[in-house]
């Protein structure tokens, strides 16, 4: 079984990846830390940490559906968190893996992201990882549009996506529990 998290930066992907990986006992893995390793391991690398998001998609979803499929062949759990995730292609696996693969997305609401930009996102970007703030990228405008074309997305693609509207805990809760139910039918 893979379990896959995606979303916009800062919705909380790796602690929720964090919360499964406590509650079922399956490793998780950060697009960000196979990016990161590519980047800073491999002298032939041909991407940057400062390359778009479609760009770095392009060139991380081979490896990471390589990592999915690897997975599944061999019979082995794993949680996959990150922005890289394109929602038009999970459907692209056939049957017999994604027998095998729950996939959600994670976004805020305009409504949250007008209340709760600074206090439900800024202020916990930090809570897994250490990460430093582009302003450029974290701000509110820009994430109305991320968040936006990641709906989008999802629903073109017949996608979970699962949006915060007010209540991060408390509508977070309700994503805990659809996945319980898809690890419970799926074992």
């Amino acid at each position: 079984m893979v379990i896959l998290i995606g979303g916009v930066s800062c919705t909380g992907k790796t602690a929720m990846a964090q919360k499964l990986l406590e509650k079922y006992r399956i490793p998780y893995l950060s697009i960000d830390h196979i990016k990161m390793g590519l980047i800073r391991g491999n002298k032939y690398c041909d991407f940057t940490a400062t390359d778009s998001e479609d760009e770095l998609t392009n060139k991380l979803w081979p490896i990471v559906k390589g990592i999915i499929m690897t997975n599944i062949e061999n019979g082995q759990h794993i949680i996959i968190e990150g922005c890289y995730l394109p929602p038009e292609h999970i459907q692209d696996f056939n049957q017999k893996y994604l027998d095998q693969i729950i996939a959600l997305y994670i976004g805020f609401s305009d409504n949250y992201l007008d209340k709760c930009f600074t206090s439900g996102i800024i202020e916990h970007r930090n809570e897994i990882e250490q990460k430093d703030i582009d302003d450029d990228y974290v701000n509110r405008d820009n994430f109305l549009k991320l968040h936006n074309q990641l709906k989008k997305r999802c629903k073109d693609n017949n996608a979970e996506f699962f949006e915060i509207n007010s209540d991060y805990l408390g509508e977070i809760s309700n994503v805990y529990k659809w996945i319980d139910e898809q690890v419970e039918a799926k074992r």
